[in-house]
């Protein structure tokens, strides 16, 4: 008997926690319920002038129950003169409204929201509510897990205010846009499961646009990457994101994503 409750354990843990943590976008599934993390974001991004453009992103996230979820972020770059600056910060939450589960896969369903503050200038089309722009971003997250591959798709609305106080959105450009996402893993390693502290292996692919509602103009961006998952708490994820094409002025496109996290189970009780 406990041998079934090890295994059934291993299997909960390792497909529906590891597979569905994507780098670029979130899943519709939540984190455990009562639970506690700390994510660290640096992103590492070439400006056309040859100026490497650094984003360091901390985050801690609660998962409230197996519905909600909320993430409080901050944001510092070097973009700004003198070096480091903290530039502002964001208030994101996820409601999970639909779950259908059977054998070694589910189904969810999710709505998220986010609200952002920046006081950054503005230099670029591309609206990011998440270390560039003032604004909020709201939609939709429908993620399925078949076995050992997940697949999750994103549209949400996104629309920018000024970056108070010293810089107002440009009257001449969008300042709202329609974003979409798809995003594809799959659990490489381990491939036969023996203990929880075996070391989780996903590959993942992720496409990732945006279209801006007034001038028509769009992005289309490719995410590989590779993630790590330490005794089902420690997560290491490793992304390169490439343009491959874009009618929008963006200043930095390219470049890598390197990101730590670490959960703490029944933080709340």
């Amino acid at each position: 008997m406990n041998k079934i409750f090890l295994i059934v354990f291993l299997f909960i843990n390792s497909t529906a926690f590891s597979q569905e943590l994507f780098v670029f976008t979130e899943p519709a599934s939540n984190m455990p319920a009562k639970s506690l993390a700390f994510r660290d974001m640096n992103g590492f991004f070439l400006e056309k002038d040859g100026k490497l453009n650094y984003h360091n992103m901390p985050e801690l996230m609660w998962g409230i129950n197996k519905k909600w979820m909320v993430h409080v972020q901050g944001f510092i770059s070097n973009r700004q003169e003198g070096g480091f600056e903290a530039e502002g910060g964001s208030l994101y939450a996820k409601y999970r409204f639909f779950s259908e589960d059977a054998i070694k896969s589910h189904f969810r369903m999710a709505l998220y929201g986010r609200y952002s503050l920046n006081k950054a200038d503005i230099h670029q089309q591309e609206l990011e509510t998440m270390g560039h722009n003032t604004g909020y971003d709201a939609g939709f997250i429908a993620t399925k897990l078949l076995h050992k591959v997940a697949i999750s798709s994103t549209i949400s609305y996104e629309r920018a205010l000024d970056n108070k106080p010293d810089y107002n959105f440009p009257i001449t450009e969008s300042n709202n846009a329609m974003n979409y996402t798809l995003s594809v893993g799959k659990l490489m390693l381990p491939k036969v499961y023996t203990s929880y502290k075996q070391i989780n292996v996903n590959l993942m692919l992720e496409l990732l646009g945006q279209r801006l509602n007034e001038n028509k103009k769009s992005y289309l961006d490719i995410g590989p990457s590779v993630q790590l998952i330490i005794n089902s708490q420690a997560r290491i994820d490793i992304g390169y994101r490439h343009q491959i094409y874009s009618t929008m002025e963006r200043t930095a496109p390219n470049g890598m994503v390197l990101k730590f996290e670490y959960l703490f189970f029944n933080a709340f009780r």
